[in-house]
């Protein structure tokens, strides 16, 4: 049986295929040590996420052995060993392995930053592939990296050759029909992955941890790939459309606020500013949008660290959000959630969507009020098409502008960085205090012109290699996490000190807020205490500084500031006032590119795509997740909130111009 399935001709396809499954066995048992307290170690469960991951091998296995096997197939018994036949046996080998090799390493940085196997983020970095290698180059020693990677792949290349395998492929004389023969259970294989089997088939158990390491990265990569854009509709559970609407305009109306068009699917509505704020104030805004801070690294949210003084002493000084959560586990979707004030869609995230220009989002409030509206950041806005989709929803874009906005037709101011503005850079931009400099420049000059402005300002610096200037803080630069978070900490103290000698100072609220946290792993479907995010809005007129408690979304923190500054305006955004809220109105959503998650009085609806829904009772104290039979009116709620904002997207419901007829 063996010899019919690997004659003497295959014999090199044999030895790729054992050394591939044997390599992808090794890494998902060293993934299964490093997170041993994570996984579900019972022996039926280990068992079966090494069963369940050796068969995604054979389906992943398969797809390689396709191009070689149609060489094998065709090439004519006469010309084997033939320079023509060892040339191109030997090419495809060596990029065979090297690519296998290559693939496998690559997961365990991408296992040490999320603790998942390859997904949708992996697909992004490939096309951005300036940052991505950048940082790695900062992160990682690569040459010396790439000089082992091809010692191991010539040294595997001569033990094989060294065991005749070479000379057993060429020195044969296997016949056409025992070639087909051999090669048919593999086209069967691939046509069986293709039509049968899918991702969600690794995903068996509650815990994520087991789901992850029943996967194989390579098969993730390419499924994350095809479904990195999914219709809500297709793949989610749904009720009837005018249910879902009706829903959530209930939630919406029970605070207080008026529909202009109550008849149709849209949820255009009119707020009216409380009756305790008698005058509308217009105050520059400053928004500083953090990368990857966690609540759980500041001592005001419970940690005992010291390594953010600055936000420490500033949530004395402001409203400060100790119950709030991030809906996403990247920045595209923290920006999503803070300009459109929407639940996230599935997939990917609006940002990097076709159709995600002339939106409403908070920049037409402030537009409507009479305000500049710019977008800092301190790389290339062209990663994460960042530029497009601010540039093309009316901001102004300030950034390092080594590359263009995508899309031709959008006419917007664009500032670039300069060199000699320029004191620290890394991958991801310049360090934070460079940017700083530029905002407190610009608003100086829009000051000059006495036109009130709303700054979106995006830091870098805590992010993977974290590196920044040398002797700013006691934590040396490029030593991990804690020193990028204490360096960005130390730089929004600097920037408010400079700021504070400004003119413009007294009439400048600044919103601080992260736009996800440092990771969302964990052995959960979701991983809830890994969505909760520092959040405050410091020196806000007419305001007492005070610690809010109550549960909140990202998506809430503008229309609580608009709310606090007296705005009358209509709107289609979804967040509401946090202040105002009433209990029974609290809520958080969360979710990641396939789950979406409602959490409400510690309980937490999660919708799979796979038109699952699982129901939990969240335990903060420990951060676990105990079944629940399904509640079917919490089950409408979630729902409702993920159903319209993917209608709404889908048929044109958050376009400015459908808007306005």
């Amino acid at each position: 049986m063996w010899s019919k399935l690997f004659p003497k001709r295959f014999a090199l396809l044999k030895a790729f295929v054992l050394l591939f499954l044997s390599i992808s066995s090794l890494v998902r048992i060293s993934f299964l040590i490093w997170g041993f307290s994570e996984v579900d170690t019972g022996i039926y469960s280990l068992l079966k996420t090494l069963v369940v991951g050796l068969l995604f091998d054979i389906a992943t296995i398969s797809f390689f052995t396709v191009p070689y096997l149609f060489y094998l197939v065709l090439f004519p018994v006469k010309w084997y060993g033939s320079f023509v036949d060892k040339t191109i046996t030997a090419f495809g080998f060596f990029l065979g392995i090297l690519i296998t090799y290559f693939s496998f390493f690559g997961e365990f940085t991408f296992w040490d930053e999320f603790q998942r196997r390859y997904n949708f983020i992996a697909v992004d970095y490939l096309i951005y592939t300036y940052e991505v290698v950048q940082n790695i180059n900062e992160s990682y020693p690569l040459p010396i990296l790439i000089g082992s990677l091809l010692i191991l792949v010539a040294f595997t290349i001569f033990l094989i050759s060294k065991s005749g395998v070479f000379q057993r492929t060429y020195h044969n004389r296997t016949a056409f029909k025992q070639k087909l023969v051999a090669a048919l259970p593999w086209f069967a294989i691939v046509i069986v992955s293709v039509l049968f089997v899918t991702i969600d088939q690794a995903e068996w158990s509650k815990n994520r941890y087991t789901n992850e390491l029943s996967k194989a990265g390579i098969y993730s990569f390419f499924a994350a790939f095809r479904n990195n854009e999914l219709a809500y509709s297709e793949f989610y559970d749904t009720i009837p459309e005018k249910e879902a609407f009706d829903s959530i305009k209930t939630y919406l109306a029970n605070n207080g606020e008026t529909f202009l068009v109550p008849s149709e699917k849209e949820i255009l509505r009119h707020i009216k500013s409380v009756d305790s704020v008698n005058v509308e104030i217009k105050p520059n805004i400053i928004f500083i949008c953090i990368e990857s801070l966690s609540g759980k690294y500041l001592n005001s949210l419970g940690a005992d660290l010291n390594i953010t003084p600055t936000l420490d002493s500033l949530a004395n000084e402001s409203l400060f959000f100790t119950n709030l959560f991030a809906t996403g586990t990247r920045t595209v979707r923290g920006m999503e959630a803070i300009t459109l004030s929407i639940p996230p869609t599935p997939g990917r995230s609006i940002l990097k969507r076709k159709n995600n220009t002339g939106l409403f989002t908070i920049g037409e409030v402030f537009r409507e009020k009479g305000y500049d509206r710019n977008f800092f950041y301190g790389g290339d806005g062209y990663f994460d098409n960042m530029n497009t989709y601010f540039g093309g929803n009316g901001f102004n874009i300030v950034d390092r502008g080594r590359g263009f906005l995508l899309d031709k037709s959008i006419t917007t101011t664009r500032t670039n960085i300069e060199d000699k503005e320029v004191t620290y850079e890394n991958a991801w931009g310049v360090c934070d205090a460079d940017i700083y400099t530029k905002v407190i420049k610009e608003a100086d000059k829009a000051h000059k012109i006495g036109k009130p402005f709303f700054d979106f300002v995006m830091t870098t610096s805590n992010h993977k290699p974290f590196t920044y200037p040398e002797g700013k803080i006691d934590i040396p630069s490029g030593s991990g996490r804690y020193g990028g978070i204490k360096y960005t900490d130390y730089t929004i103290g600097e920037f408010l000190k400079t700021a504070r000698n400004k003119p413009w100072f007294k009439n400048t609220v600044f919103v601080i807020m992260s736009d996800h946290c440092a990771s969302s792993a964990g052995r959960w479907e979701l991983d809830v205490r890994n969505y909760h995010i520092p959040a405050l809005i410091y020196n806000l007129p007419n305001s007492v500084p005070q610690k809010v408690d109550k549960l909140s979304s990202q998506i809430d923190m503008f229309p609580t500031l608009f709310a606090a500054l007296g705005w009358d305006y209509d709107t289609n955004l979804f967040g509401q006032n946090i202040l105002e809220m009433k209990p029974e109105n609290e809520r958080a959503l969360i979710g990641n590119y396939r789950k979406l998650g409602y959490l409400k009085n510690d309980k937490v609806m999660v919708l799979g795509d796979g038109k699952t829904a699982n129901f939990y009772q969240w335990n903060p104290m420990n951060n676990s997740l105990s079944p629940l039979p399904v509640d079917n009116d919490f089950l409408k709620t979630a729902i409702s909130n993920y159903q319209v904002a993917d209608y709404l997207y889908q048929n044109g419901g958050l376009k400015l111009k459908n808007l306005k007829k």
